[in-house]
């Protein structure tokens, strides 16, 4: 949901990084994207981080 709100704060076209410590978002932010239509650039994991860039589709 607080996804949802945040990706609303980003023009078309325009990327929102989000920075994760749940370790489920590895099958929920891509299951996300592709559901509202949102690009996920890139995924990675650094520690107990999980980082992705999110492209807001129209």
């Amino acid at each position: 949901m607080m996804l949802h709100n945040r990706i609303n704060d980003v023009q078309p076209g325009g990327v929102l990084r989000v920075v994760a410590t749940d370790p489920s978002t590895t099958r929920d932010i891509p299951r996300f994207c592709q559901f509202l239509g949102h690009e996920l650039v890139k995924q990675l994991e650094e520690d107990d981080l999980f980082i992705y860039l999110i492209r807001r589709g129209q």
